[in-house]
């Protein structure tokens, strides 16, 4: 049987269905660190702005990957019986969320088109240098 790297050797069946059961935890770490590393590692303004977003989703996920409970069903009000119910709102603020990223980069970009009409180039280091060259 197949273990992912996460999982501990002669980790019991339980501990192995929790792990694997946490599955989209691991997911958004590795889409936090992609965007983390992509907005520190690189100095092309468009790449940065596109590391930004999914650092962004990574956080969004995170979010609604929280707000589902196993076996939760909508905040209606029941008929008969208990039910649990999932919480809506993570879900509804991350529309929010959504939306002012949309807003966010759009901002963004419309900044590097501008930067890049001034300086002629999106590259951080060759900004930095052309700055340093004027008087």
């Amino acid at each position: 049987m197949y273990l992912p790297f996460f999982m501990a050797a002669g980790a019991g069946d339980a501990e192995q269905a929790a792990a694997l059961g946490l599955w989209h935890y691991w997911v958004v770490i590795i889409l936090m660190m992609i965007g983390l590393y992509i907005v520190i590692a690189r100095d092309n303004l468009v790449k940065k702005v596109m590391g930004l977003n999914i650092f962004q989703v990574s956080v969004i996920m995170f979010y609604v990957a929280m707000g589902k409970i196993d076996g939760g069903s909508a905040p209606i009000f029941p008929v008969d019986g208990e039910i649990t119910y999932s919480n809506p709102l993570p879900h509804v603020l991350m529309l929010t969320a959504i939306v002012v990223g949309i807003a966010t980069t759009a901002l963004a970009l419309a900044l590097v088109v501008r930067i890049k009409e001034e300086y002629g180039t999106v590259e951080e280091d060759d900004i930095n240098d052309l700055d340093a060259e004027a008087p």
